[in-house]
């Protein structure tokens, strides 16, 4: 396998350098501080869904659906930036743990949520063998977020629910995943890309690649 020192460029999108399986420390510490940045912002979300938006959904409690997207956003940026196998996944653990840590209703079952929710933002990465990473790749990886979670919560949490409510809460989920991780995390990407925030990786250095023409 042949190793390069600068990031290879296909389907018009910067890749990571190869192999891909070679994380560098930067990667691995970046994966890191975006999973606690996002985790400390999953436990402040969850002050909000229990209160405001919890009432919003008690005579039809899967609108709650619309609201859970905001817990996929890890995962999306984590796989953008990085861009390599396993990134979107530890991103999405690392937030719902750190999430978990500061206390919350749920629980270490954050745990088990951010494992379901990971394992779908990566499997779209996957689907393109880590070459394509732009809105539609974004917005695909926020919509496969949500079915694993759909699972995990229909069979612990939503037991009581009739099967009408479980199942208009998949879409509901899949719309918020796609409008609020999908499009959300890869204009964020693309936000931190243009401040010079991600200059040692792909979104980075796509942005430089832009200025100097």
């Amino acid at each position: 396998m042949t190793t390069t020192t600068a990031s290879e460029r296909r389907s018009g999108a910067v890749l990571a350098t190869r192999p891909l399986m070679g994380w560098r420390t930067v990667d691995l510490l970046t994966v890191a501080f975006l999973g606690v940045a996002f985790g400390v912002a999953y436990w402040g979300y969850g002050l909000i869904y229990n209160g405001p938006i919890s009432a919003l959904g008690l005579a039809f409690q899967p609108l709650f659906g619309l609201f859970v997207g905001f817990w996929f956003i890890a995962g999306v940026v984590g796989g953008l930036v990085i861009r390599r196998p396993g990134a979107a996944l530890a991103c999405e653990l690392i937030a719902a743990t750190v999430s978990a840590l500061f206390g919350n209703q749920w629980g270490v079952t954050t745990v088990v949520s951010g494992l379901a929710q990971g394992i779908g933002a990566e499997l779209a990465f996957a689907l393109f063998a880590y070459t394509a990473f732009g809105p539609a790749v974004a917005v695909l990886a926020g919509a496969l977020s949500a079915p694993l979670e759909w699972v995990y919560e229909a069979v612990t949490y939503f037991q009581d629910w009739s099967w009408t409510w479980k199942l208009a809460y998949l879409p509901l989920m899949v719309v918020s995943g796609i409008v609020v991780a999908g499009l959300g995390g890869w204009l964020l990407t693309r936000a931190l890309a243009r401040a010079g925030a991600l200059n040692p990786f792909p979104p980075g250095q796509e942005v430089l690649e832009q200025r100097a023409v």
